[in-house]
């Protein structure tokens, strides 16, 4: 089971650190590279790096609609030939401003990064640190919204660090899921924690589920090993129809972790003999109808 857990973690890891690379190396230009003939839903795939070795790149890729690649050329874009195009991605950390060579569906050439001014002030105004162009790359790549310091600070928690919003937000964390989880009852001590109940795609409604089953207030860490097992209220509401009620979180990971289902119990010790402690099931699994050796 540690094992599992420790995947877990490489996978949280992992998660973060596609927003941290963002950060590393925006230093003035960047490269870009458009490419508008692969399937992506009517979006153009784009590619903004800056490499300047192994410990300072910026690596940047994503699906655009048209719309949002403000003041390029679509049908020229699209045409045959080649012809020089510009556009502008603006988000609220910023804008880049990009110019090049395209057609057929494909462009090339370079972008400057602006930081918004009133948005770097709203960072500050929140408690937090102004971030280097680098850093506020990292915001634009990642679309960090106004919205979502605002909802971190409306619900209580520290004032956060750069890379606690580049963490949120690579995750998918929005206001919406900060106070829907505040309304379920999870406000973490720490933003480190709300990332790894999202990063397990633990959601409110995931948690009513629980909560109807009997399992409410569970504390954060409890949550987390139910999710990473893919222990579901109907695996609990299997034991309890036969007469288990109310395991503790950690038996119930137990069980789970050693394939011991409701059918288990009820064939390893018969269909009319009385049920033995919860425990007792671990036993048999283990060794065997004698329990132990």
């Amino acid at each position: 089971m540690n094992r599992a857990f420790a995947l877990i973690g490489a996978l949280l890891l992992a998660s973060i650190t596609v927003s941290s690379a963002c950060m590393a190396g925006a230093n003035g230009e960047l490269s870009f590279f458009l490419d508008g003939n692969r399937d992506n839903e009517g979006k153009i795939n784009a590619r903004f790096d800056n490499e300047r070795g192994a410990h300072d790149r910026t690596d940047w890729t994503g699906g655009f609609l048209p719309s949002d690649m403000i003041g390029l050329d679509i049908a020229g874009f699209r045409g045959s030939g080649t012809r020089p195009l510009r556009f502008a991605l603006v988000r609220d950390p910023g804008r880049l401003d990009c110019s090049g060579n395209g057609g057929s569906g494909y462009a090339r050439g370079t972008c400057r990064f602006t930081p918004d001014p009133s948005f770097v002030q709203f960072m500050a105004d929140h408690g937090m640190a102004r971030p280097t162009e680098g850093q506020g790359l990292g915001l634009m790549a990642l679309n960090v919204k106004r919205e979502l310091i605002d909802a971190v600070a409306s619900a209580g928690y520290p004032a956060p660090k750069i890379d606690d919003l580049t963490s949120l937000a690579a995750l998918g964390v929005d206001g919406g899921y900060i106070r829907g989880m505040a309304r379920a009852g999870y406000r973490p001590r720490s933003l480190q924690t709300l990332v790894e109940l999202k990063a397990m795609s633990i959601t409110p409604d995931w948690i009513a589920g629980f909560v109807r089953a009997g399992y409410g207030n569970l504390p954060s860490n409890d949550l987390i090993q139910l999710k990473a097992l893919s222990i579901t209220p109907d695996f609990i509401s299997g034991f309890d129809r036969i007469g288990y009620r109310n395991i503790p979180v950690e038996t119930l990971v137990q069980l789970k972790a050693l394939g011991i289902t409701p059918d288990f119990a009820r064939s390893a010790v018969g269909q009319s003999a009385p049920l033995p402690p919860v425990q007792k099931l671990v036993d048999l699994k283990l060794f065997g109808p004698t329990g132990r050796p």
